[in-house]
């Protein structure tokens, strides 16, 4: 049904490869026999927690975000370290590194492709529950700090703009809509 749509790849050249990104100039021919440059941003792909703590509050973390040139709030993530890293103990080391807490319970939402357009990116979104506090520990690149937010406030910092990070915005809702 979709073979009229495909793209068949005829060479692909990396122009960067940088600490977190490659980027690649691929020459592709079209279904019409024409070709296209497709220029793309290799990922190794990320997880992402929303840590619900039993006051139905959400462990947020506020940082700032170079590209964005500013200070977001987001749900706890980070990169998978490897290409075999397993994106469950990336969500368990992030939540620990960037809010402290660890969970007794972390459960899958789903696997968001965050960009696809111009990058292969996914991101691994769980919840977590059955939380411990701890300390905090954060890379050494890294200054963030938390904040509870509860779950009532989630629609609102949403429409006002002040949640506007993709991952966040989606697992939040998912949280919010389908598992409360």
């Amino acid at each position: 049904m979709d073979e009229g749509l495909i793209e068949k790849k005829i060479s692909s050249t990396r122009v960067y490869e940088g600490v977190l990104l490659k980027v690649n100039k691929d020459v592709v021919e079209l279904p019409n026999g024409k070709q296209a440059v497709r220029e793309w941003i290799e990922h190794p792909g990320a997880a992402a927690v929303v840590p619900l703590l039993n006051n139905g509050k959400i462990v947020m973390v506020r940082q700032y975000r170079h590209p964005m040139g500013k200070v977001t709030l987001e749900i706890p993530a980070g990169k998978l370290d490897d290409p075999n890293e397993d994106p469950l103990e990336c969500a368990r080391r992030e939540l620990k590194e960037e809010t402290g807490y660890r969970a007794h319970t972390l459960t899958k939402l789903t696997t968001i492709a965050t960009t696809v357009g111009f990058s292969n990116e996914v991101i691994h979104l769980y919840v977590a529950k059955d939380l411990d506090a701890g300390l905090q520990c954060p890379d050494e690149d890294e200054f963030i700090n938390t904040v509870m937010i509860s779950v009532e406030k989630i629609d609102e910092l949403i429409q006002t703009g002040k949640i506007d990070d993709a991952k966040s915005v989606v697992s939040l809702l998912m949280v919010k809509n389908f598992i409360l």
